[in-house]
């Protein structure tokens, strides 16, 4: 089954309840992937799991009716990636992976270093729902708007740990961290090319809900330390036990 198309919809799926998609969807569906009457479509909209449906044909619209429940919804990992936005291809590929990787929110954050202050938060969502949908996620990663750093921890929720990978300090790894990290939602905070200023680096330091940490004795960049950040945790913390959703035994 898993070479059928599956797709993103933002409609309530329930059995027999038949929705049509928007424009672009059908497009994708009936001249892109060449579909006809019968069809089959996976479809999920990240509340009610994932279900096969049967497609049909109406006026150059597709319109999906589900027909049987593969997967029910399930909660994924509360993990929040704070990022600086980077060169247009490369934050492509940051929130590309924090999708693969089980994000549950991506904030991109304005530093004293951060080159690029434009963030099309529309983009990113395009590149999450493709993500999502190539690699069995069930839902998608919450994207908020670019904010200021001070301005996010000063909202930050207080018992969340914040996980500072910083590049410039004498820090423990996240595994010596275990104990402050296990069973909890957290935040990974990975600054932009550059690295963080002086100030921000105290402010950080300052914080009793900044754990930081180090990634290794080089200096990555930044879309590879998102990569390294988000891969310790999810080994150390996630959901990485699990096994893989394998469509081809339904």
């Amino acid at each position: 089954m898993s070479h059928i198309a599956r797709i993103l919809v933002e409609k309530p799926l329930a059995l027999d309840h038949s929705i049509e998609l928007p424009e672009a969807q059908s497009k994708y569906l009936l001249r892109v992937m060449r579909l006809t009457d019968g069809a089959l479509v996976r479809v999920f909209n990240g509340q009610d799991g994932e279900w096969v449906c049967s497609l049909s044909v109406e006026r150059k619209t597709a319109v999906l009716t589900p027909t049987k429940n593969l997967r029910r919804q399930e909660k994924g990992a509360e993990l929040t990636l704070l990022f600086a936005p980077i060169k247009k291809a490369r934050t492509d590929f940051i929130v590309e992976k924090a999708t693969e990787l089980g994000v549950s929110d991506i904030r991109p954050i304005l530093t004293d270093y951060t080159q690029s202050q434009r963030v099309r938060t529309d983009r990113m969502r395009l590149l999450a729902i493709e993500a999502a949908e190539q690699t069995e996620r069930m839902d998608l990663p919450a994207i908020h708007e670019a904010a200021p750093l001070s301005k996010t921890l000063a909202s930050w929720d207080k018992a969340t740990p914040l996980i500072f990978c910083d590049e410039g300090g004498r820090s423990a790894s996240m595994a010596e961290q275990s104990n402050r990290l296990a069973g909890k939602p957290a935040g990974i905070l990975i600054g932009p090319e550059g690295g963080f200023s002086p100030k921000e680096r105290d402010m950080l330091h300052a914080l009793d809900f900044v754990i930081p940490i180090t990634l290794g004795p080089r200096i990555l960049r930044a879309e590879t330390a998102v990569v390294s950040a988000l891969t310790l945790w999810q080994s150390l913390f996630g959901d990485w036990q699990k096994a893989p959703y394998l469509p081809e035994a339904e």
